[in-house]
């Protein structure tokens, strides 16, 4: 099994008060201290078929501007997603199924270049994004618990998606198991690792108490477990995978 990150955005910024301010409210944080951000989606190519997490906006997606005082900055512009995808040496007919984090347009946006793909996708996002079709599958979790999370849904052999409501009301995350390590796809129940060791919310979720619960699932599971957090919006996404870097709370 490969991991591979589809690089869209590098050089951000995200400021500590939207990383951090979910649950004590973003006045308790410092504007001025800031992480790094980035923009990533992930491939796992398991050598019989290749599956996205996630799928970045669509070719050719305005910029998001660089201001003064933004809570978000994703960066430059490295790549459209599509041209990131291509440079792995991969064709869209290639891609078997798609498993999305949540319904935001930066994790779904170029779905519509994967027409042969099967997706998967939490029900709630599902009909929120009015997602119909044969090859839409509203998942079920219908695998039972995996490890510390109630729900799951096995994908392929080692590869799991797993119900992480509270960012979305059908968020998932996504677990791939190679060698011995836990390779976590996590959508944005964080937005940086700093949030994630400092066990913060950020300020963007639909269902707090349910973010919350998530939160505490992951950080159990990181604890107990050798786990590569692989992040969407910040380098250490990207880092971690290529260094194969164990996160420590």
């Amino acid at each position: 099994m490969e991991i591979k990150a589809i690089r869209m955005f590098d050089g951000g910024f995200m400021t500590q008060s939207f990383a951090f301010g979910g649950e004590e409210g973003k006045e308790h944080f410092d504007e001025q201290i800031i992480y790094r951000s980035s923009l990533q989606n992930f491939l796992i190519d398991t050598g019989d078929e290749v599956i996205l997490v996630d799928t970045g906006f669509q070719n050719d997606a305005p910029v998001p501007p660089k201001k003064l005082g933004s809570p978000l900055y994703m960066g430059e512009k490295v790549a459209d997603y599509m041209e990131s995808f291509a440079a792995l040496g991969y064709k869209p007919e290639q891609v078997t199924k798609i498993l999305v984090t949540h319904k935001h347009p930066d994790h779904t946006a170029a779905l519509q270049y994967f027409p042969d793909a099967t997706i998967y996708i939490g029900p709630e996002d599902a009909q929120a994004m009015k997602l119909e079709g044969d090859h839409v599958v509203p998942v079920t979790y219908d695998s039972g618990s995996y490890y510390n999370f109630p729900r799951a849904q096995k994908i392929a052999e080692g590869i799991w998606l797993i119900e992480a409501k509270g960012h979305t009301r059908g968020n998932s995350i996504v677990v791939a198991e190679s060698n011995g390590l836990y390779y976590m796809m996590h959508g944005d129940v964080t937005y940086c690792d700093a949030a994630l060791k400092a066990n913060k919310l950020s300020i963007v979720f639909e269902d707090k108490e349910a973010a919350r619960d998530t939160l505490d699932r992951v950080r159990e599971f990181v604890t107990h477990h050798p786990t590569v957090y692989l992040s969407t919006h910040c380098p250490e996404g990207y880092e971690n995978l290529a260094l194969k870097r164990v996160m420590k709370l």
